[in-house]
Order: C-alpha cells, then structure tokens, then sequence
C-alpha cells in the first residue's frame, strides 16, 4: 500500500512543515514539553503571561498543577545555562488561554522558538529573520514586522525620572500613540520642552528604518538611548540585506520592563487584523528565575498564533476530500466483494486522491467529486 502523502496534507499541515524547514535549516532543534506544568511556575511569573487565568488542577499526589498558558516558561525552566554556548529550540504546541471576548478558555496552536545563551548582535538578528522569514511564509510575501526597542524607552524614562504612577500613565499613553495625552499629562507635571518633544518622536514616529533612525537620533538624550539605536540600525541592515522588506519601526511597542528589556516586534500578514505573531528580549526573566549565570547570557524568541492563520474564513478548505465514494448498493448484494472495493480505494489513493468510502453520504461532507461503487464491481 503506498500514499502520496502530499496530495493529503492539510494547508494546517503545510504551513507547519514550512516553519519547521526553516527554522531546521538555521539549526533550531525540536522542544517537546508536556501539558501541564506546576501552578507556581506561572503563578510566580503572571505578569509575564498574556492573561492571569490560568486553568488549575490538582494530581493525584497533592500538587496543584496547571493548563500550559505559555511556552517560554517552561523552556527556561529546563535552561541551564553554559557561558559561551547558545540554546536554540521551537516548538509547536497547544497552549490554554481565556479568549477576551467570550471570557471562555480555549485551546491555541502556538509556533515559535527561543533562542537562549551568549546573544550577540548577529544571534539577535537572526532572530528577527526568521521572525520574517515565518511571516513571508504564511502571508505567501505580504507582511509587517513592527520592530521597536525596550533599551531606547529606558534611556528615555532615565531622563523622565517619573513617580511609578506617572511613568505608568506615560507608557499606557505610548502604547496608544496617544500624542494628545502625552502633551497634557507633561503639562500637568512640568516636564521641559525638549523632554516633551522627545516623547512625541516616539510616540509618532513609525516607518521605514532608516528614516525613523535618523530621526530618533537627533531626539536621543543619552548612552543607552544611542546604543539602542546602534543595535537596531545594525540589525536593520542585516534584515534589509537577507531582502526582509516588510520591517518597519514602530516605539509604541512596549512590554514589562520587569521582563523585556531589548529589542520587541509584532508581525502581521495580510487579511487578519490583528497580530499574529509577537516576541522580543527578555533577559530579565532569566535573572527572576536564576537561569542567568553571565552577564552575557540573554533570552530572545517568538510565538506564532497559528490558530488566527488557520482560522481565517479566507482559508478554509474547500473540500473535506476529494472522492466520496458510495457503496450502499454494492454491500445490498448478494455478490458484495469488499476485497475488490478496498482494491479500488486504495488505486485512487494512489492516484493521489483522498477517498471517503460510504454506505450513504454523510451530511456536511465536502467533496469535490462523487463516484458510486456499483453491484458487480462497477465503478462510475
């Protein structure tokens, strides 16, 4: 028995086996983890999750366990850490959220990778290319990889020196691009002419590198601000000349600073409002969960929500299977050969079709051709 195992693949299935050829092809290795990890895990770190639900039970020796909510947890959790070497994983995996418009929880197809250890520019870079490289993938070359940098709102929040309230406000208003509210809640707490300006650059400013760089660098205040910058116009250049045309600067990308602290990037494709991929740096939760031991050891991945790609009405498959093939009044007879008709199936199988064999046809089945299986081994 032989199947052409192409012709049967799902366009789920397709895209899978795309994202996994590229990332192979950079060396990443396959991490599999199990459901359900222990409830402090993310209990410990619910800032980091996209949401604070979390479905909990409790196993048969008394320990509380949960739904995996997230990924990355669990993988620096199993982190060691070895000064000169870097990690490199992705994954495919089911993860358990509370979707935000039904309040329900609902099982996600997560795709991403992470790449841990002794990060240098490069490491990073290649990061942010197979970030585009999985959006190219599955927007058939029509994507937005929004990039921004955490080290540049830093640098900017050491010449604020904010009361905690303020800078909350500050960067709830960043987020929003909201130009009006930076003005009036500067204006409320006396904040200097050219601090102001600066804000608004980056809270207005998007486009292509090269332009929103030049900008930000006549807006910038300090060293952290400038080294921010050098990272990115590096990284921007290696994308550009790897032909990563869909990079734009975005600064009102902004994460927890208590986890994030690099760069950050959103990717969309065509036909889907909302991102479908996220990631950035986050160094920061190795120190949390003492998985750092160099300083120059760091953390930079991302997470595909592959359930938005999958379920785009757009993208729906138009048929179920290719043949139903209708038996019903084959098996009535008195000369019924069930050998004969696995023969048949399995012939059209190899001839590269899907076969649904049934007494009568079911409802709701797409098909794209119907052929009957006749008393006497006639086929049409």
């Amino acid at each position: 028995m032989k199947f052409r195992f192409d012709q049967t693949l799902t366009k789920e299935d397709m895209r899978q086996l795309s994202l996994r050829h590229i990332y192979e092809h950079f060396g990443y290795v396959h991490y599999k983890m199990n459901k359900f990890e222990e409830y402090d895990l993310y209990a410990e770190n619910k800032d980091f999750l996209a949401g604070d639900k979390i479905i909990t039970f409790t196993d048969t020796n008394g320990r509380l366990l949960a739904l995996k909510p997230d990924v990355t947890l669990s993988i620096v959790k199993n982190y060691i850490d070895v000064p000169g070497e870097v990690k490199k994983v992705y994954y495919s995996e089911n993860i358990y959220r509370t979707s935000r418009n039904t309040r329900t929880y609902k099982e996600i197809m997560q795709t991403g990778l992470e790449c841990i250890g002794d990060l240098d520019v490069y490491q990073t870079a290649e990061v942010l290319m197979l970030a585009a490289a999985s959006l190219e993938a599955l927007g058939e070359s029509r994507y937005i990889l929004d990039v921004s940098h955490m080290g540049l709102i830093r640098g900017f929040l050491q010449e604020l020196e904010l009361r905690p309230k303020h800078e909350e406000m500050f960067l709830s208003l960043l987020r929003k691009k909201n130009v009006h509210g930076i003005r009036t809640l500067f204006d409320s707490i006396g904040t200097g002419d050219e601090l102001r300006e600066t804000a608004i650059a980056l809270a207005s400013t998007y486009g292509s590198p090269e332009s929103v760089i030049e900008v930000l660098r006549e807006s910038s205040l300090n060293d952290t601000m400038d080294e921010a910058l050098d990272e990115l116009e590096t990284i921007c250049r290696i994308l550009e000349a790897q032909g990563a045309d869909g990079v734009h600067l975005d600064f009102s990308l902004v994460n927890d600073m208590s986890y994030y602290n690099g760069v950050m990037f959103r990717g969309y494709i065509e036909g889907i409002p909302s991102g479908v991929l996220s990631g950035g740096r986050y160094d920061e939760l190795l120190d949390k969960m003492g998985k750092r031991r160099s300083e120059k050891s760091g953390a930079i991945g991302f997470a595909i929500n592959m359930d938005l790609i999958n379920g785009c009405a757009e993208d729906q498959e138009e048929y179920d299977v290719d043949v139903l093939l209708l038996y019903g009044k084959a098996a009535e007879s008195e000369d019924f050969d069930p050998e004969d008709l696995a023969d048949r199936v399995n012939t059209l199988i190899e001839e590269g079709y899907s076969v649904q064999a049934q007494k009568n046809p079911p409802e709701r089945l797409k098909y794209r051709k119907l052929m009957e299986y006749l008393p006497g081994g006639v086929l049409k």
